[in-house]
């Protein structure tokens, strides 16, 4: 083995460019990889965001539809619920069945109501 004391100055100069060029090698390798992983997370974070906005405007879609048919059973129960007051004031104005017995004339009207939603 030669000393290290003998080598020409060329040699130290040759080895200390090696030593450089494999260190900014290995840099440059590092750097790669750091730049295609940020790459594929850059990727996969747009794939994800692109996923949310469109389950987003499939849920505003549906909401949109559920909202109209809601409002199509509101209107629908408003003009049920005009029926019903229509029908309970009518019961209320009308004289009592049997005058001066709440009971038997609650007993009549309620017969009454039962017959009529009997449907044979």
């Amino acid at each position: 083995m030669i000393p290290v004391t003998a080598l020409p100055g060329w040699a130290w100069v040759l080895a200390l460019s090696v030593a450089g060029n494999a260190a900014l090698g290995w840099a440059w390798l590092g750097a790669r990889d750091s730049a295609a992983i940020a790459t594929v997370e850059r990727d996969d974070a747009r794939a994800a965001a692109s996923a949310c906005s469109d389950a987003t405007e499939a849920l505003r879609e549906l909401a949109d539809k559920r909202g109209a048919e809601a409002k199509k059973a509101q209107a629908a129960a408003r003009g049920k619920a005009g029926e019903h007051q229509r029908a309970a004031n009518e019961i209320m104005a009308a004289p009592a069945p049997v005058p001066g017995d709440s009971c038997a004339s609650a007993q009549v009207r309620v017969d009454s109501w039962l017959r009529g939603r009997v449907h044979p």
